[in-house]
Parts: C-alpha cells; structure tokens; sequence
C-alpha cells in the first residue's frame, strides 16, 4: 500500500506543475502584448502627457505581473513581499533625489553680474 503513495502523489505534483507552467506562458504572452502596445503606442498622434501616462501605468502593471508570479512573491511568505517592496520604495527615493539633485534646472550656472 505504501508503494501506491509516491506514485499517486508524484501524478498530482505533476499535474500542479503543468498548471503552473501554463500560468507562466499565458503571463509570457500577456507580457509579450503589453510591450507590443507600448511601441504601437509611441508611434500614435495623441498628447504626450497621455502616451507618458499610458506607458507609466503598463510598465507598472508588467512590473507587477515579473515580481508576483516570475519572482515568485505570491506564493512567498508576506514578510519577503515587504522587504522587497521596502527595498523598492528606498531606491525610488533614492532615483527620484539623485534626478532633482542632477537635474536641467540644478545644471544652470548662476548670474555672475
């Protein structure tokens, strides 16, 4: 009876890993289409507050679909999730002061006169 067990559980880690591998193609090709919309969309004759916009919010939400399930954080314990997003929170920070510090404006010599 106990040879009966490994092999019956061996099928059903099988089939939840098939199911897996079909969750991550799906997401592959949701992905695939995402960035293929954000190139069509550079090309596209509307305002440029509403392109910018637009390629914002999908690199967000491809962002999002990477850290969740490629990186695995949905099924990690909710204090990994933290962290990470504590870590990506301090270099946000830390992009956005190094870009106003360095920025067009900061670059202007001052009037001597």
């Amino acid at each position: 009876m106990s040879a009966h067990a490994p092999a019956s559980h061996a099928a059903h880690d099988h089939s939840h890993d098939v199911s897996k591998y079909q969750i991550y193609v799906q997401i592959a090709m949701l992905l695939a289409v995402i960035t293929g919309v954000e190139i069509i969309a550079v090309y596209l004759p509307f305002a440029k507050w509403l392109i910018i916009t637009a390629l914002v919010v999908l690199s967000t939400v491809k962002f999002m679909f990477v850290i969740f399930y490629f990186m695995h954080l949905r099924w990690d314990k909710p204090f990994c999730t933290i962290l990470f997003f504590i870590g990506l929170v301090l270099a946000s920070g830390t992009m956005w002061a190094l870009l106003t510090l360095f920025s067009a404006e900061a670059s202007i010599p001052l009037p001597t006169s």
